[in-house]
Parts: C-alpha cells; structure tokens; sequence
C-alpha cells in the first residue's frame, strides 16, 4: 500500500502545484487568462480565471490531501489515531469519487460546457478524479480491516 500512498501524494503534489501556479497569474494550459478559464474551470460563459484565493484555497485543501496517504502509511509522525486518518481518507474519497461521478452527469455538462474543459473533464479531470478517489478508497478500507 505504500507505492499506493506515494502515487496518490505525488499526483496530488502536482495538482496543487498547478492550483498554486494558476493563483499567482499562470495561464497554461492557455495562451491568456480567457483560454486558460475555458480549459480548467468550463463554467458558461467563463472569460477569466476565479481569484488567487479561489485557487490558493482549492491548493490548500490538496495540499492537505496529499499528506494524508503518507499520514496512513505511517511515513512520518501524526497526533491523529489510524482509525481517525482512515475515516478522513474515506471522505476525501467520497468527495474525488463524487466530482468524478459528475463529470459524466448531463447536469454537470450543463454547468460547465465550455470547451475545451468540456472535453478534458471526461477524458482526462473526471477520470483522475476517480482514480483518485478509489485510491483513498482502498487505503482506507486497507487499514479498516487490518
């Protein structure tokens, strides 16, 4: 389970990584902030990128995910019981797991049918996101029955 943990805490190292660079102005994977909205948030009618809080926000949270597969498996010292770190991983997989699921749901299509995110999020965002949550998912239910 540890090559798990470290595969969940790297793609979301990198994940954070791109919030991070989206709140200090980044642009890619667009050539300006406009197309740089319509590749990664789709909301309609979407012409710039939500506030550098929105994004250090949304890091902040990832941030804190991807320490928790490694809280887990015991790499480094946590205050938290294992009983307690495997329920938080369990919801954190709830949640990957149900952006995952709505990513492929007419209504969020609805929501975000920009394109090009239209077409990323099931290819690309609403898979890794469960992947993503059936990763925490396994951990979890791991160390529940260990």
């Amino acid at each position: 389970m540890i090559v798990l943990a470290f595969i969940l805490s790297i793609v979301l190292l990198l994940i954070t990584t791109l919030h991070v660079y989206w709140g200090i102005g980044g642009i890619w994977p667009g050539r300006d902030a406009a197309s740089c909205a319509r590749a990664v948030v789709g909301f309609r009618s979407v012409d710039e990128m939500p506030a550098p809080f929105a994004s250090f926000a949304v890091a902040a949270c990832l941030g804190l995910a991807t320490l928790w597969p490694m809280a887990l498996e015991g790499v480094f010292a946590t205050p938290f019981p294992k009983a307690g770190l495997a329920a938080t991983a369990l919801l954190i997989a709830l949640v990957f797991l149900a952006r995952g699921i709505a990513g492929f749901t007419p209504w969020w299509r609805r929501l975000t049918p920009e394109q090009p995110f239209a077409r990323f999020d099931v290819r690309y965002y609403s898979p890794l996101c469960l992947l993503i949550g059936l990763g925490f998912a396994i951990l979890a239910i791991t160390e529940f029955s260990a």
